[in-house]
């Protein structure tokens, strides 16, 4: 009984703590925890093992639970994303996989991939693939949704704890109140940090925007933290993701730590420029009547949701407008195509709007700005609110494009 009982929580145990969603639908019954049991003969193989010892230590590919995954659903040519910074491993675990899982090959898509926004189910169907495993970041885009099935694998990299806390302590005074977020890569290592400090710093939060994980952020979703704060800090390479936090939360400053420099450094971010700029470029959209609308076509993220509410306000209005698919969107491209065209909106990164605005020749808006720009919402400015940071959040706007929107309930 006590064998069962271990062996039921190591199941458990297996199922929660993993870092890759993959496309067993949650609603079955709970027997599915079962069926993710990786099996010794994968877990215990040795030639397998030894593959794996070439990856980083530090990395979690999960490469185990791929093998079984890949074998469950009898794949025949696997596809494999990642983003720029692993691409270099994709070879390795491609071999791997062509290996161990069963599979006739494994195909590596080495087009730029920026976030889960990117997944590409679309290029990976028309390779003729028949899974995707998508490297790096968190499910946005649920596997449901997917033309064939997917597994993303977020690759949880562990990072120095003792030097990450010890720093913390140097410069942090135990009675602050500290926000403490990061990207999904350092996750776990930040609950962890978070429960070794937790005796000494009792007011640390760790945020959540649903449906990210707790502490994770990304570069277009960040949750507004209720409450005073004294300080954000942040665990990334980068700041791209950071700024998206900043620009939720301005009152508070903010530090990042950088696991593989292992340094800390106060950051900054201009918020009464970027709102005036932003502002300055709805005003002048609020006078166009002819339009150009952008959906991105870099994987999945050009969303024809919202393409369809931006085309429906348009007719409502009267407005003329042309559709333009890009995969990359960048100043010098549009104004090549901008004779005629008063504003563009683009569906794809809300950030480009928000990065690159000044260097677009004509008001180039995001989802959010365009709702603003063509009265369906009053902006920031105008509704006592502050600029959103929620495009995949599922309590976000009408403009927002995250698929894990609740669904309206009856009344009772």
């Amino acid at each position: 009984m006590g064998e069962a009982r271990a062996e039921e929580q190591q199941v458990v145990a297996l199922a929660s703590t993993s870092g890759a969603t993959d496309a067993v639908n949650r609603r079955r019954p709970v027997k599915r925890i079962v069926g993710q049991q990786i099996p010794d003969d994968i877990l215990k193989n040795e030639s397998l093992n030894n593959a794996i010892s070439i990856l980083p230590s530090n990395y979690n590919f999960e490469i185990h639970k791929t093998v079984w995954r890949l074998r469950q659903a009898k794949a025949r040519r696997v596809a494999l994303q990642f983003p720029e910074g692993l691409l270099m491993y994709s070879c390795v675990i491609a071999d791997i996989l062509e290996s161990f899982a069963g599979i006739e090959g494994a195909l590596i898509m080495g087009d730029v991939t920026f976030g889960a926004c990117c997944v590409d189910d679309y290029s990976a169907e028309a390779l003729d693939a028949d899974f995707l495993v998508h490297y790096g970041h968190s499910c946005l885009v649920p596997v449901n949704e997917t033309r064939i099935p997917c597994m993303y694998v977020f690759v949880d990299i562990k990072m120095d704890l003792e030097h990450f806390v010890e720093s913390f302590k140097l410069n942090f005074d135990p009675s602050m109140r500290i926000i403490l977020a990061g990207t999904i890569q350092f996750a776990s290592s930040m609950h962890a940090a978070k429960t070794m400090l937790s005796a000494e710093y009792p007011h640390i939060t760790v945020p959540q925007s649903r449906p990210l994980s707790r502490g994770e952020t990304l570069g277009c979703t960040a949750p507004v933290v209720p409450g005073e704060h004294d300080a954000i800090v942040f665990v990334a390479d980068g700041r791209f993701h950071l700024e998206a936090l900043m620009i939720a939360n301005p009152s508070v400053k903010a530090y990042r730590y950088d696991p593989y420099g292992r340094v800390f450094t106060e950051e900054s971010y201009d918020q009464v420029g970027m709102r005036k700029q932003r502002q300055e470029a709805i005003q002048k959209a609020r006078g166009a009547r002819r339009w150009g609308i952008i959906l991105g076509t870099l994987g999945r993220q050009g969303n024809p949701r919202i393409l369809d509410k931006v085309k429906g306000i348009m007719d409502s209005l009267g407005y003329e407008y042309v559709l333009v698919l890009l995969s990359e969107i960048s100043p010098k491209k549009l104004s090549m195509m901008s004779d005629g065209i008063d504003a563009w909106i683009q569906i794809a990164c809300p950030r480009l709007s928000i990065d690159w605005g000044d260097e677009f020749t004509k008001p180039t808006l995001n989802p959010y700005e365009a709702f603003v720009a063509l009265g369906q919402i009053d902006g920031w400015w105008e509704g006592g609110s502050d600029y959103p940071m929620d495009y995949y959040a599922s309590s976000g706007g009408e403009y927002s494009s995250s698929y894990h929107r609740k669904k309206p309930q009856p009344a009772r």
